[in-house]
């Protein structure tokens, strides 16, 4: 009865533990104005991409010709039908926006998920063997990075074809070798600090040392790179899209898109403008986050903005004083 109380009241204190570091978290949110609107703008997003079906107003793939090129809503031939207007083919730039998120959100997703965890491994393996792995595996980045990764994406799409598939393979692995420089230089730079060599000492093994010594003192970089890599993917989708190398229709892609409006951006500005700025709003969120958790995380940056409110507290007080 007692051990179960112990570990019931041990549970209980884990809990409250983490419900303390979540509402911190959240306050230091709310005080950086720039990242807590970030994040609203990535929440929005997500909502967006999930709820799709009950949002769209209309069917993304659904043609009506006689209601082609209608401009948005608020200009003089504009209808609430449609609210940011139609495309060459009369269908819905809204509701095209709206299934749109999806594919940049799943796609930057899971490369970075593909991506983020392949380089983590190769990157781990370098920085802690060292010798041979190492020189093997930096090699084979700095091969990698020297070829074009246009040329990569052309032979992948020779075999397989375009498709959200196609795109994932290929930004995958055009983007692993970031994750895999940044993990084996934080490796070396803790490779020799005390509570590794204490686990080893101890007789750890070497995946242990690895992920439960090693890899979690690494998260807050790591997280930071795969959310500013996560905006770099969206534009990269995009751009695959615009040059008809990645989603193809009738499915829906903001670079497909744009792709489509460019033929009509003197007669139909809004088929390029709708899906650029939509774009843009989602780069902008991702790295207002970032640059908020790169604060949070980093030590040296905290003490600087704690710094700059000290400051800003004397001055007033002087000013009041006065």
């Amino acid at each position: 009865m007692a051990e179960a109380a112990y570990s019931s009241k041990m549970l209980s204190g884990r809990w409250q533990d983490r419900l303390r570091g979540l509402r911190s978290l959240t306050q230091e949110l709310w005080r950086d104005k720039a990242g807590f609107i970030g994040m609203l703008l990535i929440a929005a997003l997500l909502l967006m991409a999930v709820a799709a079906p009950l949002l769209a107003p209309h069917d993304p793939a659904a043609q009506d010709l006689r209601a082609r090129l209608k401009p948005p809503a608020w200009s003089a031939q504009g209808t609430w039908n449609h609210i940011l207007g139609t495309d060459h083919l009369g269908r819905d730039v809204l509701s095209r926006l709206i299934y749109g998120s999806r594919v940049s959100l799943l796609v930057g997703a899971a490369v970075v998920t593909i991506a983020g965890t392949f380089g983590v491994i190769m990157g781990l393996l370098a920085g802690y063997r060292g010798g041979r792995t190492d020189s093997i595996i930096m090699r084979w980045i700095d091969t990698q990075v020297a070829f074009p990764g246009l040329l990569l994406a052309l032979i992948i799409l020779a075999v397989i074809g375009p498709s959200m598939i196609t795109v994932i393979i290929v930004l995958s692995l055009n983007g692993w070798m970031v994750y895999g420089r940044m993990t084996r230089s934080a490796v070396l730079a803790v490779r020799q600090t005390a509570y590794v060599e204490a686990a080893e000492i101890v007789g750890c093994r070497a995946h242990r040392v690895i992920f439960r010594h090693i890899l979690p003192n690494l998260t807050s970089p790591l997280l930071t790179l795969a959310i500013l890599e996560f905006a770099r993917i969206v534009l990269a989708e995009a751009a695959l899209s615009f040059l008809g190398l990645g989603i193809q229709p009738p499915a829906t892609s903001w670079g497909l898109d744009v792709a489509t409006g460019k033929d009509y951006i003197f007669r139909a500005w809004w088929l390029v403008t709708m899906p650029g700025i939509a774009i843009s709003i989602t780069v902008l969120a991702v790295n207002l986050v970032a640059s908020w958790m790169r604060l949070i995380s980093d030590p040296q940056e905290r003490e600087k903005q704690f710094a700059r409110k000290m400051a800003v507290r004397q001055r007033r007080r002087r000013a009041t004083g006065q």
